[in-house]
């Protein structure tokens, strides 16, 4: 009877602790470009939508995402919905720094995007040196399975403007503070900055009621696949250096993490390795 009675508590509490994990995913889809040849968009978009369903993702910041391949994704994920504009215009010109989310289990209760700029309320404002308009968008959902409150923030950070860069992770970072208070709150992007360089610098090491945590290094299990995120449609990874990122603040836990590498006949399903983390509320 005792050792009944324990088994049933076990699957209880198991089945509890499963209920609690969030999945999430940060992909850099690569934009849709003729120039990529056998690597375009057209050949990758099913691969791309199919990592999201097979890892059962719940909210994804997608990075360079064309309204078409917006487009493309939605008819994809059936069970999901996308918020976000493009950032030319704040709607459907340029490319998206977008949050796909699974519908069946997050609602979201308000949601915004905003200029990583010296006027971040202006739609296509460039900030700093940057090359080219830069935007944050996030989300503020709730767990329909825990009715806990949670932020998502998603972003790209420029390829060229090192003090765009710098500039653009203090802005994320009083925003985060200002607009998710205490809640807890993920940021996903690609931030085109390695863990060494000043911008990784600036979220990891600011005073702590403002810094961020590297999902990776508070993992409850070792990391999954390759350190390195991008690939240029390599062969593989270019460095073992990440600049794809999942951060955490405000006591989210992290059971898992992991840069997923599948190959489709030796062909990725983008440039750079969607990165991924089970996250518990």
């Amino acid at each position: 009877m005792k050792k009944t009675l324990c088994f049933t508590v076990l699957c209880l509490l198991s089945t509890w602790c499963f209920s609690q994990e969030l999945h999430v995913m940060t992909f850099n889809i690569r934009l849709n470009t003729a120039s990529d040849s056998a690597n375009a968009w057209p050949f990758r978009k099913d691969m791309a939508a199919s990592q999201i369903l097979f890892h059962k993702a719940h909210t994804i910041g997608v990075q360079e995402a064309l309204h078409n391949q917006m487009m493309d994704l939605k008819e994809r994920l059936p069970q999901y919905k996308y918020t976000g504009g493009g950032r030319d215009d704040g709607k459907t010109k340029g490319e998206y720094s977008a949050i796909f989310y699974d519908t069946t289990r997050l609602q979201m209760l308000a949601t915004e995007t905003f200029w990583l700029s010296q006027t971040p309320t202006v739609p296509g404002s460039k900030g700093w040196d940057a090359a080219i308009t830069r935007i944050v968008t996030w989300a503020r959902f709730r767990d329909k399975k825990t009715n806990k409150v949670f932020y998502h923030f998603n972003t790209h950070f420029d390829h060229k403007g090192q003090e765009a860069r710098k500039e653009s992770a203090k802005l994320l970072l009083r925003k985060v503070k200002e607009l998710a208070g205490n809640y807890p709150t993920i940021i996903t992007g690609d931030f085109n900055a390695t863990p060494s360089d000043e911008p990784i610098r600036v979220l990891l090491e600011a005073e702590p009621d403002l810094r961020f945590t590297d999902a990776k290094s508070i993992s409850a299990t070792p990391h999954y696949g390759p350190t390195g995120t991008f690939t240029g449609f390599g062969p593989k990874e270019t460095s073992n250096d990440p600049i794809d990122y999942i951060f955490i603040r405000n006591n989210l836990k992290v059971l898992q993490h992991a840069t997923l590498s599948q190959t489709w006949g030796g062909r990725f399903s983008s440039d750079h390795f969607p990165v991924f983390a089970t996250v518990s509320l």
